[in-house]
């Protein structure tokens, strides 16, 4: 038991998946050390989700923080793609690409990629 209005632990779904979050108290803060990671189809998708879950806090590579200051990693699906082409120098540049971005951009990927 708690103060009158916090919860011990909740449980909730994100794209079917189930998650139990426990209150671990003042003691325990979230940490970047475990995010969230959504993978987008689209540049639209990842636009969306970036603009809703951010506070402002934002790392390479797709990272950002919501106001709970917990981690998200916003990433679209085809970064995996260009990432593991056997054609290594491709994929080196799409990695070279994505280093430099904190929101992660499609197009720039692609053109990144095909060089």
């Amino acid at each position: 038991m708690g103060p009158k209005g916090n919860a011990m632990g909740v449980t909730f779904q994100l794209e079917g998946q189930e998650f139990i979050g426990l209150n671990g108290g003042p003691k325990y803060k979230f940490t970047p050390a475990i995010s969230l990671f959504v993978s987008c189809e689209t540049q639209a998708e990842v636009d969306e989700l970036w603009g809703k879950l951010s506070d402002g806090h934002y790392e390479q590579c797709g990272w950002l923080q919501d106001k709970y200051g917990l981690s998200w990693q916003i990433i679209p699906t085809i970064l995996g793609k260009l990432l593991g082409d056997k054609d290594r120098v491709k994929a080196d540049r799409a990695m070279q690409a994505m280093l430099q971005m904190k929101k992660i951009d499609i197009a720039r990927l692609k053109q990144a990629y095909d060089g």
